[in-house]
């Protein structure tokens, strides 16, 4: 293990960092006291790669009503990049988060930046993804959201030394559509879905562990999240490109090991994802840790768990992640 990390430290030493751009705003006000991430790390060096004839414009829409709470959504992502939350104290463990949206925008606060402060206060460096969104004509196509996951984890491990984490120590979570993102990199992290751009692609994109809250898993009916399906694949999708973009179905044998939230009474992502996701990862001799509650709804997150039994999702990952060897 020693000698792999010392490997590891050694590909990322001609990673070029460049100026990066800042975390995706709204150019308003903002919650007091909530902390916002100033560092970002930009996938893609030269822009990101299959960049549609008419690209998208970036736009930020706050949809929170309460002055005391944000609730904001990206659309239109055309540089993918990473918003970095550094822990005071670091545990030497990273996670990469991929919020939801359905993939017609990524969520900002809810399912990212909230999450980032919660893992950053308890010693995880977290880096909340800004993925680009399949529907937007990238030539990529469905497998747009899960090159830049793959990108992430190679460049976490790349830079692992920047940020005082160990790069076997990389961890990935998603919510909803995000969490299609991280039952898909779950599935086909060694899957080429772009060119090599740097050194940094020579390192794997599978992560160590990876938690999928509530998530976007499968996409056949009645099964499928029929928005995120239709964004991801179309509505008229064949049986085949179905299931080639459905990770039960392509969960390998070497798939890392797994921790899994859904509430039952979710009646916009139903449950049968989390537990088809399960069934897949246990026929393969997968370690899978579940956790179902009965009432919760969809989209939970921190925030609309507080005073329900759900609420106590985060600290069971911290306590499963202490099982495992990223802590």
């Amino acid at each position: 293990m020693k000698r792999r990390t010392l490997l590891l430290t050694a590909l990322a030493a001609s990673v070029t960092v460049r100026a990066q751009s800042r975390p995706p705003e709204t150019g308003g006000s903002l919650p007091r006291g909530l902390p916002q991430p100033t560092e970002t790390i930009d996938l893609w060096p030269d822009g990101a790669p299959g960049k549609p004839a008419l690209p998208p414009e970036e736009t930020v829409v706050e949809r929170s009503t309460d002055e005391l709470v944000s609730d904001r959504a990206v659309f239109g992502i055309t540089n993918p990049r990473l918003a970095v939350f550094r822990p005071t104290v670091p545990n030497g463990a990273a996670v990469m988060v991929t919020p939801g949206g359905a993939y017609k925008h990524v969520v900002v606060d809810k399912e990212g930046y909230e999450i980032g402060r919660w893992l950053s206060a308890r010693g995880f460096t977290v880096f909340v993804l800004f993925y680009r969104l399949p529907a937007e004509g990238w030539a990529a196509g469905p497998n747009v959201a899960l090159s830049d996951a793959q990108r992430t984890m190679r460049l976490i491990r790349a830079r692992a030394g920047d940020y005082g984490i160990d790069p076997e120590r990389v961890a990935a979570m998603g919510f909803s559509a995000g969490g299609h993102v991280s039952t898909d990199l779950t599935a086909r992290f060694a899957t080429p879905t772009y060119d090599a751009v740097d050194s940094a692609d020579g390192l794997s994109a599978r992560p160590l562990v990876a938690a999928h809250i509530y998530p976007v898993v499968s996409m056949s009916l009645p099964v499928t999240h029929a928005v995120s399906r239709k964004m991801l694949i179309g509505e008229n999708a064949s049986p085949d490109l179905e299931r080639k973009h459905s990770p039960q179905h392509n969960v390998p044998d070497d798939a890392p090991p797994c921790f899994l939230v859904h509430a039952e009474d979710d009646a916009s992502v139903v449950v049968e994802n989390t537990l088809e996701f399960r069934a897949a990862l246990k026929s393969r001799g997968i370690s899978v840790e579940t956790h179902l509650f009965a009432n919760g709804g969809h989209g939970f997150g921190l925030r609309k768990a507080v005073g329900k039994p759900v609420a106590a999702w985060p600290e069971l990952f911290v306590s499963w992640a202490r099982t495992t060897s990223l802590i």
